[in-house]
């Protein structure tokens, strides 16, 4: 139904490997990575990602999860990270979900951006019923500098901005859902 991917815009990067335990590349999502209050089961607990295979000079990572195919005319950012260590190659499925406390179980350092609903952290996918399969595009990014220098209320599309300048490589996945 759509074929836009905003990642074609972009200045070619190398590609490096990225694996879900949660969820496989372009399958349909499971009820535990899709939105608990817009569809009954969901759980919004953000995929298990372990990656490999990234350039020597990585110094972190950012992790990001796009719905391009959002009635909007700029998609819907559901999930933002910046300055993850380098010394982190996996995240456990609900790390980047906020707890009741308002923490996330990311590691310490790292920087969670708020989601296009105003929430730091991660949000489950959550189409329009009726609106057909939407793909979310869960990227790992190789980033050359330990930290981005973000501020916490950045944007994501502050985010990208930054990681056009400081992208070494990143490494995708898609899942799938509709209602």
């Amino acid at each position: 139904m759509f074929n836009y991917d905003p990642y074609s815009f972009l200045e070619p990067v190398p590609e490096f490997a990225v694996t879900s335990e949660s969820f496989i590349d372009g399958a349909v999502f499971a009820p535990a990575q899709v939105h608990s209050e817009a569809h009954p089961g969901g759980l919004d607990l953000s995929p298990q990602l372990t990656w490999s295979g990234f350039p020597a000079g990585t110094r972190s990572f950012a992790v990001t999860m796009f719905d391009p195919d959002a009635p909007t005319a700029s998609g819907y950012w559901h999930w933002a990270v910046a300055d993850l260590p380098v010394s982190v190659t996996s995240l456990a499925e609900g790390a980047g979900t906020p707890a009741a406390a308002g923490e996330s179980a990311l590691p310490a350092g790292s920087l969670a951006l708020k989601n296009d609903a105003g929430l730091p952290g991660y949000m489950g996918s959550a189409p329009p019923a009726g609106h057909g399969p939407h793909r979310y595009m869960v990227v790992v990014h190789a980033v050359d500098v330990q930290s981005l220098g973000l501020e916490a209320d950045a944007t994501v599309a502050t985010l990208g901005f930054n990681l056009h300048f400081h992208t070494l490589a990143r490494a995708r996945l898609t899942g799938l859902f509709e209602v």
